[in-house]
């Protein structure tokens, strides 16, 4: 009898450690995904899970609340910190410091679908880059824009004025080789950009 009693009570403990466990990781999961969205099978949202969590996004993602036109991810999260990370991607001399796509090896990144691209980008569709979600990634701006996440792999013009991404039209078009950001105040200057979803 004493055995079927010490085999009880470690079944018994054992399914408390595990029940207990359980319990403490849904804990866990429901306060560390109050802000997700409901996990679905299809295979867009996966992909759409996996790119926006990723390391790559620093962990954006695209329901957050921005605060400022700064991403909740914290990086950066006041506008003196937004103006720190425009101030660090100012070229120092930008005609020696910036490349084209075809100077970099192609480009070969995502591709924004022609028709979308011809709904929402190039020269007639312009914004403002202060107004939306950012990060700084090594240095350089990445913006959210229509869905997609561009950086900015050129130091911007130190000719430009200091508030630029706050007061300047600009607009993202592909030119032959890549993706460019061009500013409506100083036409003919380019900037690469990567887009990814």
């Amino acid at each position: 009898m004493n055995r079927k009693m010490i085999l009880g009570a470690v079944v018994l403990c054992a399914f408390l450690a595990t029940s207990t466990f359980a319990l403490s990781q849904h804990d866990e999961q429901k306060d560390h995904g109050k802000a997700q969205t409901k996990t679905t099978t299809t295979r867009t949202t996966t992909v759409q899970k996996q790119a926006y969590g990723s390391a790559y996004h620093g962990g954006v993602r695209p329901d957050g609340p921005t605060n400022g036109g700064v991403h909740h991810s914290g990086v950066p999260q006041q506008e003196g910190q937004v103006r720190a990370g425009f101030v660090q991607s100012r070229a120092g001399n930008w005609k020696s410091e910036h490349q084209t796509w075809t100077q970099r090896g192609g480009y070969n990144g995502y591709r924004i679908p022609d028709a979308r691209f011809r709904l929402y980008f190039g020269h007639d569709h312009f914004f403002r880059i202060g107004g939306l979600p950012m990060v700084f990634v090594g240095g350089m701006p990445r913006f959210q824009y229509d869905g997609f996440w561009f950086t900015l792999m050129d130091p911007w013009p130190e000719d430009w004025a200091g508030d630029w991404y706050d007061s300047d039209d600009v607009y993202v078009d592909y030119d032959g080789d890549g993706y460019y950001l061009y500013n409506r105040n100083y036409p003919g200057v380019r900037l690469a950009l990567t887009v990814s979803f």
